[in-house]
């Protein structure tokens, strides 16, 4: 039997943000942002390590902090070469796959994760990604690619929003890599819903459902959540009004 691939999950974060500076590090239940995306990635069974993708600067020094005082691994890169930060994170950390992640979704449900992982293992395509054709709402965001595709995509482009975006060049050239999407099943399908952290209205949103689901169960899912805005429908309205930047 093959060797099993170390696979490593990727948060790219940093303190720097247009919208709402210092986001990763707001604090909900007690917990800044990010360190609740990590607690929730660390319950994602397949991962083998999980590596905050920050940069060089010394504004995200906190960032690296929280992943030291949580035990889990960090890399400093270019702030605007995101590509390159995340494949020499990968890198650095002996990772076979990555599971990208961004560090505005602190809502990530981790058992969606492992449907991820494991449909890319199970599938054999360079790229699997539930945001190809969008069903989950923003903020489930999960991408798997090995670090050898991410490295040819490196070779082929200096497109600077090709490196900007890390994985963008590989589902726009699907004449070069296999893709697979893994779409959600109906219950759990809200493409318009905001569940990232973007702008002060998300935080409120966000900060909402921690408190409403945290407290009493940690390991919360996305059908919790549905469950908490079925009963709170005016929550869902907190940030229907934001313009997203990508797909």
């Amino acid at each position: 039997m093959a060797d099993q691939p170390r696979i490593v999950a990727t948060i790219e974060a940093r303190m720097t943000s247009s919208r709402l500076p210092g986001k990763v590090l707001l604090e909900v239940t007690g917990k800044p942002i990010l360190g609740h995306m990590i607690e929730r990635l660390q319950r994602v069974p397949s991962l083998d390590e999980i590596v905050v993708a920050t940069t060089v600067n010394a504004t995200d020094d906190p960032v690296v902090a929280l992943a030291e005082d949580m035990g889990v691994g960090h890399f400093r890169g270019s702030e605007d070469d995101v590509l390159l930060r995340v494949l020499d994170a990968a890198r650095a950390h002996s990772a076979d796959v990555i599971v990208e992640t961004t560090g505005d979704c602190p809502l990530i449900d981790p058992g969606l994760v492992e449907i991820c992982i494991q449909g890319y293992l199970e599938a054999g395509v360079d790229y699997l990604a539930n945001t190809l054709t969008r069903t989950y709402p923003r903020g489930m965001d999960t991408q798997v690619f090995s670090t050898d595709v991410l490295a040819d995509v490196a070779s082929r482009t200096d497109d600077p929003e090709d490196h900007e975006h890390v994985s963008i060049y590989i589902y726009n050239h699907p004449e070069i890599y296999s893709l697979k999407n893994m779409p959600g099943p109906p219950e759990l399908s809200d493409p318009n819903l905001g569940l990232t952290l973007d702008t002060p209205e998300d935080f409120e949103l966000i900060r909402r459902i921690f408190e409403a689901l945290y407290p009493a169960n940690p390991n919360f899912s996305l059908a919790d959540i549905f469950e908490v805005l079925k009963a709170q429908p005016e929550l869902a309205k907190l940030n229907a009004h934001i313009q997203r930047k990508h797909a």
